[in-house]
């Protein structure tokens, strides 16, 4: 992403006048971005903490799961790649969220290589109606856009909490 289109927070600005697919992408960076800002500034330690007891859930986990979803959505449903998750048990199920050893710097290289990755496969698409395929489910690349938008806000809506309670640290 341009440095040009963030605003004073580090976030890109959401487009307002142009075509579908620029706004939607545009709104998914934004979250991404909202995403990076949460996890700015904080140590190892911070980003591996689990604040909300009894969940897992830690900053560095989120990076890490939502690496997976743009791996997930964009590469193997989008782009028929079929290529395996990142973080796995040695039983197959994923691992994301175990971050006790997990390293920020090798999470946010993983992350931002499937978000360089995901806009790629956007931009090159022939339209929004453009299919993917996971199994028998079929998807359209406005449906994965609009998914991926609802699945960061929710997880950014978590690392408000997160972030809050490790440093008091609040805001957009």
């Amino acid at each position: 992403m341009s440095e040009d289109r963030r605003t004073g927070t580090g976030r890109s600005e959401t487009q307002r006048t142009a075509d579908e697919r620029t706004t939607l992408a545009s709104f998914l960076d934004r979250q991404r971005d909202t995403l990076a800002m949460k996890c700015a500034g904080l140590t190892t330690g911070q980003l591996r903490t689990r604040v909300l007891a009894p969940s897992g859930l830690s900053l560095l986990g989120l990076v890490r799961h939502l690496a997976e979803v743009e791996r997930s959505w964009f590469r193997n449903v989008l782009g028929d790649e079929a290529v395996p998750g990142f973080w796995k048990h040695p039983d197959g199920t994923f691992a994301e969220f175990d971050v006790e050893t997990a390293d920020p710097e090798e999470a946010f290289a993983v992350w931002r290589r499937e978000c360089d990755h995901a806009r790629e496969l956007v931009a090159a698409a022939e339209s929004l109606d453009v299919l993917g395929h996971h199994g028998e489910e079929v998807f359209s690349l406005r449906w994965i856009l609009t998914h991926m938008i609802e699945e960061y806000a929710r997880h950014n809506g978590h690392a408000d909490l997160l972030r809050e309670h490790l440093d008091g640290s609040t805001g957009e």
